[in-house]
């Protein structure tokens, strides 16, 4: 059965080759890139590639809340419904590292932007069949300071990633026990993929990009993981694939939860 399917940041990487594999099967797709242009160019391309006419996209800069609110109150008045949400926005080096918020770039897009696009959109998500969320973490993952969130204290760029890949797994464990009708995984989908984002930040790779849009294909359609929700899927652990596993102890500390969740909607209020 055909799905409504939406993957953030897919205009490169493994979210769009996890696009077109997903397009290939019939799928509706909704990719989204900050690059109108380049979104069209994609968008041709995984047509193309799938022999799939139902692939659309939505423009939005991630580092901007606004933007994000925007993108999601168009998707919103577009969509009937959607079954499966990748949050795979993704950022680590950048020419900038506040945005016009003050905020950490890492933290912007690799938490606080799939935190409010996921939030508005679920009651297009509680529509779905089978619906599910699957937020992409990491296997960097460390403290997250109050201090770097808000973006008061400078970090470097590896610390600020990793709190931020944490924050959004915590998040991702609060918002399962929220959901009754919607699953939510976090997913480290491989260490060191040769994507641009690893090239850009470490300058070699150890496995191939398609690992990690292969398992993002199986955690949004295969049947192996309906029903499943509140975990950490660890690509690394395992080939050809990895399996459920721990995540950061933070992630399951209700205490530091409760405070991330408190902290983040009282940023979230005072900036959009």
């Amino acid at each position: 059965m055909s799905k409504t399917i939406l993957i953030t940041g897919s205009t490169d990487g493994i979210g769009k080759l996890a696009a077109i594999k997903l397009a290939k099967d019939g799928h509706h797709m909704y990719l989204h890139g900050r690059n109108s242009e380049k979104l069209a160019n994609v968008i041709s391309e995984v047509k193309e590639a799938s022999d799939n006419n139902h692939i659309d996209g939505f423009v939005a800069d991630f580092s901007d809340m606004q933007e994000v609110k925007n993108m999601a109150n168009y998707i919103n008045a577009k969509l009937l419904k959607i079954d499966v949400l990748i949050n795979n926005a993704g950022i680590f080096k950048s020419p900038l590292d506040k945005t016009k918020d003050s905020l950490d770039i890492r933290f912007a897009v690799n938490y606080f932007a799939p935190y409010v696009l996921t939030n508005a959109l679920l009651p297009l998500l509680e529509k779905g069949e089978d619906s599910r969320v699957v937020n992409l973490s990491s296997a960097a993952q460390t403290t997250v300071r109050i201090g770097a969130l808000n973006g008061q204290a400078t970090v470097n760029v590896g610390e600020a990633y990793a709190q931020s890949k944490l924050a959004l797994t915590m998040w991702s464990f609060h918002l399962a026990k929220q959901l009754s009708e919607v699953s939510v995984i976090a997913v480290n989908p491989g260490s060191l993929l040769n994507t641009r984002m690893v090239a850009e930040a470490y300058g070699q790779h150890w496995s191939p990009a398609d690992k990690g849009a292969s398992i993002l294909y199986e955690l949004a359609v295969s049947n192996d993981y309906k029903g499943i929700t509140g975990k950490y899927f660890d690509n690394d652990k395992g080939s050809p694939k990895g399996n459920f596993g721990p995540a950061h102890p933070d992630a399951y500390d209700d205490v530091l939860i409760e405070k991330l969740m408190v902290k983040t909607k009282a940023i979230l209020d005072h900036i959009i």
